[in-house]
């Protein structure tokens, strides 16, 4: 069986500069998408699988390191941190970030594909096992981007998966709006953010049916509470 091709993100505001890196990683087999902005590559990360971001440091808005650190909330995707700066500080706290590694441009592309392979081959194989969130009778399957309740699978559009996501993964904590309108939507837009995540809780304790009430609680305030939940036991058949 051909095995897929590794699919890597490429995140750049200068149109040349994502054509370049594409071109590069793609003789090395890899299947890419491009991306402009911070914003465009969180709706990218939400809607496709990815095995590498490649991500300049230097974007519109949110910052490259600040992407990685949203990434770092609800992934292990390898990171490759591009910069013009070459300055130890900057590669810092891009490894503080979380990425694997980082290039300073000017870059050769070659060297650059050849380190994403490495790192690809690198993490491939240790990732499968942190993919699945589990709460009681709730699985997030991160890896299949899915989520299933008593082992029925939810219709959950992207942003509800993403909501329930964050949600089951600081289970037993208090997570605040302001946390959940950056790590769900990538913004720290504050005008009608609190109106909008309502609206998506609703809807996902809709979709979670009965037990919506229960697995999602608003706490007047603060913001939003999944109940840490033992695994249930299941009577043998």
């Amino acid at each position: 069986m051909t095995e897929l091709k590794p699919r890597a993100l490429v995140v750049d505001d200068e149109a040349q500069m994502v054509s370049i890196v594409e071109f590069a990683l793609e003789t090395q087999g890899f299947a890419t998408v491009g991306a402009r902005s911070a914003e465009e590559a969180w709706r990218q990360l939400g809607a496709l699988e990815f095995d590498l971001v490649v991500l300049d440091v230097m974007l519109p808005g949110a910052s490259g390191v600040q992407l990685c650190e949203r990434i770092r909330t609800t992934s292990d995707i390898p990171v490759i941190l591009l910069t013009a700066r070459g300055e130890e500080q900057d590669r810092l706290r891009g490894l503080m970030a979380g990425a694997d590694d980082y290039v300073t441009k000017p870059f050769s592309p070659r060297e650059l594909a050849l380190r994403a392979s490495a790192v690809v081959r690198r993490t491939r194989g240790r990732r499968s096992d942190t993919t699945r969130l589990s709460n009681g009778p709730l699985t997030v399957d991160q890896a299949r981007r899915q989520a299933l309740l008593d082992g029925r699978v939810l219709r959950l559009s992207d942003v509800e998966l993403r909501l329930l996501t964050v949600l089951t993964r600081h289970a037993g904590e208090v997570v605040d709006w302001r946390t959940l309108l950056n790590e769900v939507w990538a913004t720290a837009e504050t005008a009608g953010g609190r109106d909008m995540l309502k609206t998506a809780i609703y809807r996902l304790r809709q979709q979670l049916g009965p037990a919506g009430e229960d697995l999602i609680h608003t706490v007047r305030g603060a913001g939003y509470l999944m109940p840490a939940r033992p695994d249930e036991a299941r009577d043998e058949p």
